[in-house]
């Protein structure tokens, strides 16, 4: 049986729930990222930063006010203001049809997993297309 563990991502990008929104907005830029589990000094996971809740919590540019006032307001909200703290978490050992239905059927746009209290991967829809292109490779005939 698949497992989630076959194919989460285990090197993730966290922050710590004392960052603030300016470092989460940087860092979802720059890696190129839609999630941020948010995790303890110990690497627990305490909390889930989207893009969307970046979104909700970003002045809006049609406020009129200048980027170095916006950046300043930003680098001043911490994420534990804005971050969800209700988030469904997964085992490692979690069948990959049951994560798949998960993210479907609930609308999520990726499952934290969680080994001993401490974030060890999340698994994203991305992760289930690189699954989905190595199969597809897997069973086309070669050219």
């Amino acid at each position: 049986m698949f497992q989630v563990k076959n194919i989460m991502t285990k090197d993730v990008f966290t922050l710590n729930h004392n960052e603030s929104l300016s470092a989460a907005k940087d860092l979802m830029d720059l890696a190129r990222i839609r999630h941020i589990p948010i995790v303890d000094n110990q690497g627990k996971f305490t909390g889930l930063l989207t893009h969307r809740d970046i979104l909700a919590a970003t002045i809006s540019e049609l406020a009129g006010i200048d980027r170095q006032t916006q950046d300043e307001i930003e680098s001043g909200i911490p994420i534990r203001e804005i971050m969800q703290t209700d988030v469904v978490t997964v085992t490692a050992e979690l069948s990959l049809k049951e994560a798949a239905r998960l993210l479907l059927e609930e609308k999520y746009g990726c499952l934290p997993v969680v080994c001993d209290d401490k974030l060890c991967g999340i698994i994203t829809e991305a992760d289930f297309l690189r699954l989905t292109i190595d199969l597809m490779d897997a069973v086309e005939p070669e050219d």
